[in-house]
């Protein structure tokens, strides 16, 4: 295996993942954790490292596209799935990026509003996804080294400089907490919607590399980044529980990241970190937007007119939705990760399962299977929890919304058997 296209496609994937916006989840989540960080960074990596690199196993066996991850369930339903992870993509990752953007790079210093500066930030994402400027590509291949020189040196002085004296944890169940937390980096979603794009990358940079090759490489790349994401996430994590007694408990995701790196590193490097982040953020928001457009465009026989159509509604969409502050757009966005990821994840898993365990009818079995039982923790995330706690109590880890997860597993099991005895009568 070449050696530099190993660590080309790791550092690729890794920066995939790594979004900006992804930052201002572990220090948060680490600073409520306390002295049970360790458990709610287990959580998190679950979702936010282990899955999305499952993803990218899976785009490694299917070697397709996104189209290819539910096509075995329907024609129909696959499309409706791909057309339902733009529209989330678009809605509210995007948008995320102008307010992470206004808090941490404009609020300090400037008495401006949000919405002023999510109408400026997607006048400017327009601008640059109609004229698809390759300037942006070379920001964001030096964009995330720059910010993770920066986390290294936030961390390391973190875990030098301070006791290791944890605050009592404030969070009831930690670990499945820890893995919720994850649905809001979105990276499940990403390994699925943009994970093709590293495929057609190798297939045009390795075109003389088999099936076999190639899935070894890939493979491998996906090791070596989800270590990457599990150690940046996890020492995130660890500091922001080392900073649990030196802050407000009601601080906010971006004032926490804030607050940390200028009591590690000073303001004149938290201003560098602020630039760096709104930077990312803007890079990550026009390959949403060009990502969801180009995507549009190929259900509508490649029309121009389709992908700009597209790109003015989710700029316009970015506006309405970005002009809200960070914690309001990740409340807002609970109930449509707490429907799609269950489903995502599900099909993630199936496509990775070798696939004498995964026919059609199993594929379809556990699919609808996920759909039905994740339906009580959708409900409960719009605020009907109250109302079928009485029909959702006897769902085994109901209580910690993630009440597909046995039943999913259980019709795995039982649809395998059923199919093997069908096959052999």
């Amino acid at each position: 295996m070449n050696k530099k296209s190993l660590t080309i496609t790791s550092f690729a994937l890794f920066s995939l993942f790594f979004g900006a916006g992804n930052l201002i989840l572990p220090p948060l989540l680490g600073f409520r954790a306390g002295n049970l960080w360790w458990l709610v960074a287990l959580g998190f990596c679950v979702s936010a490292a282990l899955v999305p690199i499952l993803g990218i196993l899976a785009h490694a066996k299917l070697q397709g596209t996104m189209f290819d991850f539910a096509k075995k369930v329907s024609p129909l339903f696959s499309t409706l799935y791909c057309f339902l992870m733009y529209a989330i993509a678009i809605a509210l990752p995007s948008p995320r990026t102008a307010s992470v953007t206004h808090e941490m790079a404009v609020q300090p210093f400037w008495d401006s509003s949000y919405l002023l500066t999510s109408l400026i930030y997607f006048v400017l994402v327009f601008i640059f996804a109609i004229n698809r400027a390759k300037v942006l590509d070379l920001i964001g291949k030096l964009l995330t080294p720059a910010i993770l020189v920066v986390l290294v040196l936030i961390m390391a002085i973190a875990g030098f400089s301070l006791d290791f004296d944890f605050a009592p944890s404030s969070l009831t169940n930690p670990f499945s907490y820890g893995i919720l937390e994850g649905y809001q980096t979105f990276d499940a979603i990403g390994a699925v919607v943009v994970g093709a794009v590293i495929i057609v990358s190798i297939n045009l940079k390795e075109k003389d590399l088999a099936y076999d090759d190639k899935r070894r490489l890939i493979c491998a790349a996906g090791f070596w980044a989800g270590l990457g994401l599990f150690i940046i996430y996890a020492g995130l994590i660890l500091t922001g529980a080392l900073f649990g007694k030196l802050f407000d408990v009601d601080i906010s995701r971006t004032a926490l990241l804030s607050g940390i790196s200028i009591a590690t590193l000073g303001n004149t490097a938290n201003l560098f970190l602020s630039v760096l982040v709104s930077l990312a953020c803007f890079t990550t928001a026009v390959g949403i937007v060009t990502g969801t457009s180009d995507f549009i465009r190929s259900q509508f026989n490649d029309s121009v007119l389709a992908y700009r159509i597209t790109a003015l509604v989710g700029c316009v969409l970015g506006i309405l939705v970005g002009q809200f502050n960070v914690g309001h757009i990740i409340a807002v966005a609970l109930p449509a990760l707490m429907f799609i990821y269950p489903i995502t994840i599900i099909l993630i898993v199936l496509n990775v399962l070798p696939d004498k365990l995964t026919p059609p009818t199993v594929f379809k079995i556990v699919v609808w299977t996920t759909i039905l039982f994740s339906i009580p923790d959708f409900l409960g995330s719009i605020g009907w929890g109250n109302a079928i706690n009485p029909y959702t109590l006897w769902i085994p880890l109901g209580q910690y919304q993630l009440g597909w997860v046995l039943p999913a597993l259980l019709a795995l099991v039982l649809s395998n058997i059923v199919h093997q005895k069908t096959k052999v009568a």
